[in-house]
């Protein structure tokens, strides 16, 4: 069901916050994305499930120091919602610097977002591979 335009646009604001944090690196920006439920979990490419906020944040810390720059940016996102729940699925272009070197990876994102007390959090991402060229 597609999301109703209030809820897009809020739904839209969370996917952006995130997106920021890639350029920022701040970790307690990306805590506020999430849910601080204790079952939280984000799937990425080549790594077993990251579940919790502070296993989320070690991890992007982890990454973090291991490249110069990153950003994150969303071609096709389609939001859906029902009550309290929504969800997206987006194309996405990854880019990182590192080393001098740079690389962009279209990737695909699946988050599911729930409204706790009129604010949208992540309760489930997860990020996959997708075919060269597909980011649109």
């Amino acid at each position: 069901m597609q999301a109703d335009a209030e809820t897009e646009a809020a739904v839209r604001a969370v996917l952006e916050r995130l997106a920021d944090v890639y350029v920022t690196r701040d970790p307690a920006v990306l805590a506020s994305v999430f849910a601080p439920d204790p079952d939280v979990v984000m799937y990425s490419p080549g790594s077993e499930p990251v579940i919790g906020v502070s296993a989320i944040q070690a991890k992007a810390v982890s990454d973090w120091s291991r490249t110069d720059a990153a950003t994150l940016a969303y071609g096709r996102t389609l939001v859906s919602a029902a009550g309290s729940v929504a969800w997206v699925a987006a194309d996405a272009d990854f880019a990182v610097s590192a080393g001098g070197q740079e690389t962009t990876t279209p990737v695909r994102i699946t988050f599911v977002l729930e409204r706790r007390a009129g604010e949208w959090a992540i309760v489930h991402a997860h990020y996959s591979l997708a075919p060269a060229g597909s980011v649109s």
